[in-house]
């Protein structure tokens, strides 16, 4: 090729591309900046911490306020139930007494006739009977509870020292008051249910309802809490996924501090869509017009070099570059997608068909026929092929001429998981995770093959967006392992 060539080719780059290389080198400077060693896990990831217990916020909020609501409504009722003793003791004996009292006037001031038809009358109408006092009776004294003591020292006090309350009289059961009149000792039978408390069921249905109202209105005051939470994980996981748009948070809420927080996140979501929109302009524009300076620079070698042997070297070089600069392309393209159902094993088939016959690769493909995954099936046909691009240069063993790459799958919960593994000598653990960083080439790890290092970020953003995980791991057999998790369709 001649000089003036040369000099047109720098010419025509230099100028109008000085400022975008100096920023490419200084994102290449920034991104192969040494960094913290990093648990291998998903590549890429910061290592995540799994939570001592399983409840998310929601159920501890509730469990916390539940708690305090269900104590708080018990202490309520055990004070009503202690405030409420007393009174009820006081008002019980002062009816009793009043009963007691109206009785006896009632037989003082009647005639022997007459005595005997009221008897009957409270009988029948009050279930009050009047009956006569004997000696030789055998008495039962009431002494059930607190209550009965409670209301037998009231009715001593309002009918006198002698006065007799039992629960059963000669084996009948009730409510029996002795008392004088004229020297004659009576009973008065009456209802014992007029000095039962109220039953422990009674206390237990209040208690359980005050419960169930406590967890309702937990229930509320957690989901209130969680909910804005909740918005926001979503939103973050969009914007982790590269969909700056669809994270919008409500900006109207009524909350001063929720409002605050939707606020700053969407302007922050706002300006990382604009940088990711100004980095992939830059990306597309010099890959575009790299291309045109690139044509000719080939027909020139074609035409120009008369060497064989350089020409092909030369024409090898410019295939090179080219691949770099459509790995740029893949990487500054628009997220747009069409996810259909895809039967895995034809599309791991078609992108493994020109390495079958490589002479310097052996691929062994076991993917059964009947998985199917939620993807673009022309994006994971590309993200196949790269992964076994990356196993087919670098997998090699020592002293090995060929490649040995195998290719499975298998059906887990939820998800297809495919793994494509070779038998090289695998990469760092200091450097595992930085594999699917943009620009970052591991080259001292494995063997020194030029690139764009864009490879398998490029991988790992498209599988994220179709839904799916990608995870790099070193083989105890030895080589790189990816494991590549889609949604399953059914």
């Amino acid at each position: 090729m001649s000089k003036d060539t040369f000099s047109s080719l720098t010419r025509l780059l230099a100028p109008r591309w000085s400022a975008q290389h100096e920023a490419i080198a200084d994102s290449q400077e920034e991104v192969s900046a040494p960094a913290p060693a990093q648990p291998a896990g998903e590549a890429g990831a910061v290592p995540y911490v799994v939570p001592r217990w399983g409840l998310n916020l929601f159920w501890r909020t509730f469990i916390m306020i539940g708690l305090l609501l269900t104590m708080s409504t018990i202490g309520w009722l055990m004070t009503i139930r202690s405030l409420d003793f007393e009174p009820r003791a006081t008002q019980t004996a002062q009816q009793i007494a009043s009963l007691v009292n109206l009785s006896r006037a009632a037989l003082v001031y009647s005639d022997s006739i007459t005595r005997l038809a009221l008897m009957k009358t409270l009988a029948e109408e009050e279930g009050v009977r009047i009956l006569p006092r004997e000696p030789d009776d055998r008495i039962e004294i009431i002494n059930r509870d607190q209550l009965d003591e409670r209301v037998t020292e009231e009715l001593q006090e309002r009918l006198g020292p002698r006065t007799v309350v039992a629960s059963a009289v000669n084996g009948e059961q009730g409510l029996w008051i002795g008392f004088d009149i004229d020297n004659d000792a009576y009973w008065l039978l009456t209802d014992q249910s007029r000095v039962t408390p109220v039953g422990g069921t009674t206390w237990l249905v209040w208690m359980l309802m005050a419960a169930a109202l406590s967890l309702a209105g937990a229930a509320l005051m957690a989901g209130l809490v969680n909910r804005p939470l909740k918005q926001l994980s979503i939103a973050i996981g969009k914007i982790r996924q590269g969909d700056f748009n669809a994270g919008h948070l409500d900006e109207a809420v009524s909350t001063k501090e929720l409002r605050e927080v939707n606020i700053g996140f969407n302007r922050m979501a706002e300006q990382m869509a604009k940088v990711e929109q100004e980095r992939a302009v830059m990306l597309a524009g010099i890959s575009h017009d790299l291309r045109t300076p690139l044509a000719r620079l080939r027909l020139e070698v074609e035409m120009s070099v008369s060497d064989e042997e350089a020409q092909k070297y030369m024409a090898a070089d410019i295939e090179q570059v080219d691949s770099i600069i459509n790995k740029f392309m893949d990487y500054a393209r628009p997220d747009s997608m069409q996810l259909t159902t895809v039967q895995l094993a034809e599309v791991v088939q078609t992108s493994a068909y020109p390495y079958l016959n490589a002479e310097d690769m052996r691929l062994n493909v076991q993917v059964p026929g009947n998985l199917r995954v939620k993807a673009d099936e022309v994006e994971l046909a590309r993200v196949v092929s790269n992964l076994l691009e990356n196993a087919r240069r670098y997998g090699k063993s020592k002293d090995a001429a060929y490649s040995e790459v195998e290719v499975v799958a298998r059906a887990e919960s939820g998800y297809v998981l495919l793994q494509i593994f070779d038998r090289g000598s695998g990469v760092p653990e200091a450097i595992l995770h930085r594999l699917t960083q943009p620009f970052y080439r591991a080259d001292e790890a494995r063997t020194s093959a030029a690139g764009s290092g864009l490879g398998l970020s490029i991988v790992k953003k498209v599988v994220e967006y179709m839904g799916g995980t990608l995870m790099l791991s070193n083989r105890k057999e030895g080589g790189l392992q990816a494991d590549l998790r889609l949604p399953r369709v059914k």
